[in-house]
């Protein structure tokens, strides 16, 4: 008889473990895998609609090529020739500051500043803030050894302003998270490490970028040109061509199912393997189960099989966001739209966390004489405007657009997606619960945890994680 595994969640990180399970499969471990979703579609966060000439991501846009993992995939699943890069002529990013927009300083990575001029002449930081930022290369390293968090570590080495004017806007717009809890460690370990290493993070910054360049390989003359990797990666048909493609390559693939509108109450020990239980009756035998859905479905499906455990799956806190798609007419937009986007500090005290331009930032998302904006709410900073509704929240980013852009016209069209409890927060102390869960996980054989709550929130982190989640289970399985 075949063994079973069932995999619980049919969002990136579990479709990416099934498609990675038949990958790294050797001849004699054969068996089944079942992927149950609760919702009536699989993607997860991932989802893109495409009406009108306008291809709108109501969840993430795209991928962080610094992290190989989800590129990789989608070369694997022969997706290469659909890689869209950004429009780098374009890239630039924007800070609301005094309810202006001025631009980051070229050569700020993150937080970090490596070119000195352009941070010297930017309007964005005061004088004082400037003087206080390059003086980073003489603040001592940290002596204690504990987690931090990243307030305390940005404020540390680079001062308050970079703080409130870059480190905290740049973070609420990726993790929706607050800089005073989160865990510097968990969330940005290359920083930490850049201290560690170089004592400074401005010289250790400098030095791998030097680093990078000595080792860069030019194609040679004559040879096929190679296509310039920008730091931000999608695909041409937006990220949904991602999920259609697994969903379409794993079923096609023996012994494998994916089941949506099925909705998981529990899983159990049972013989020597695991009993999940399904509403509405029945239950379904499995050697082993991955449960790639958030902490806290997954603390309520484990509550039976371990409580400790359940307990400690929900000391991951989550926030809300939601992303307002608005398109309008370019005559109609009299901002230049010079950039991939804005990000506003807390310290505004506006209603959206950020927006992308997004028919600027990549191709193919707008109709020639049409621009496409997204702005995202919520986060820690707002997690309570997720809930207004679609009118409400579009009339609320209208005014915010208004107000920040001088946009004033009628939209085109309008699109608003709701993410309830969706982001994951890694606040200080992150890295010691997680170990802990897996410590107590490994007491349970089978069983397996993955997604994005524990090491790392974006798709290339997920889609690492599931591999290694993959091979885990199969090394269970079969030995090997």
């Amino acid at each position: 008889m075949k063994k079973r595994v069932v995999i619980i969640g049919a969002g990136i990180a579990g479709l990416s473990l099934a498609w990675s399970i038949r990958e790294h499969q050797k001849p004699g471990q054969e068996c089944e895998v079942l992927i149950l979703e609760r919702k009536d579609r699989p993607g997860g966060n991932i989802r893109t609609e495409k009406t009108g000439g306008f291809l709108i991501e109501g969840g993430p846009d795209c991928f962080l090529s610094e992290k190989p993992w989800a590129m990789e995939l989608c070369k694997r699943l022969g997706l290469g020739d659909e890689l869209l890069m950004t429009n780098e002529e374009r890239r630039k990013t924007f800070v609301l500051s005094g309810g202006r927009l001025h631009e980051l300083p070229e050569g700020v990575i993150l937080m970090v500043p490596t070119k000195m001029v352009p941070l010297a002449t930017s309007s964005l930081i005061s004088i004082p803030g400037k003087i206080r930022m390059a003086l980073e290369f003489f603040v001592p390293r940290r002596k204690e050894k504990g987690d931090e968090s990243l307030g305390s570590f940005v404020r540390r080495r680079l001062g308050q302003e970079a703080l409130d004017k870059i480190a905290e806007p740049l973070v609420a717009g990726v993790h929706a998270g607050d800089p005073q809890t989160m865990s510097v460690r968990a969330s940005f370990p290359k920083f930490v490490a850049l201290e560690e290493e170089h004592g400074s993070l401005i010289r250790g910054m400098l030095k791998r970028m030097a680093l990078a360049r000595s080792t860069h390989k030019t194609p040679a003359a004559g040879g096929p040109e190679r296509k310039k990797v920008t730091m931000f990666v999608t695909l041409r048909g937006g990220l949904g061509t991602l999920i259609e493609t697994l969903c379409e390559r794993i079923c096609r693939s023996k012994d494998t199912a994916l089941r949506t509108g099925v909705s998981v109450t529990g899983v159990t020990k049972k013989d020597g393997g695991w009993q999940v239980s399904i509403e509405g009756g029945g239950g379904i035998e499995a050697d082993a189960v991955v449960i790639a859905a958030p902490a806290y479905a997954a603390a309520s499906l484990l509550r039976k099989a371990d409580a400790q455990l359940a307990d400690r799956l929900l000391t991951i806190p989550y926030v809300s966001t939601a992303t307002v798609s608005i398109a309008f007419k370019k005559k109609d937009v009299r901002h230049p739209l010079n950039g991939f986007g804005f990000v506003v500090p807390k310290t505004e005290g506006r209603r959206i966390m950020a927006a992308t331009w997004s028919s600027v930032k990549f191709n193919l998302r707008a109709p020639d004489d049409s621009v496409l904006i997204r702005c995202f709410v919520g986060g820690a900073k707002n997690n309570d405007l997720v809930s207004l509704d679609d009118d409400v929240m579009t009339r609320m980013v209208r005014e915010e657009l208004r107000e920040i852009m001088g946009i004033d016209a009628e939209p085109a069209l309008t699109r608003v997606f709701r993410w309830k409890d969706s982001m994951p927060q890694y606040t200080i102390g992150h890295e010691e619960r997680v170990a802990a869960m897996e410590e107590r996980i490994a007491r349970l054989p089978g069983l397996y945890v993955t997604g994005s709550a524990y090491h790392g929130i974006g798709i290339s982190d997920s889609v690492r994680n599931a591999e290694i989640t993959a091979k885990k289970a199969l090394h269970y399985l079969f030995g090997g």
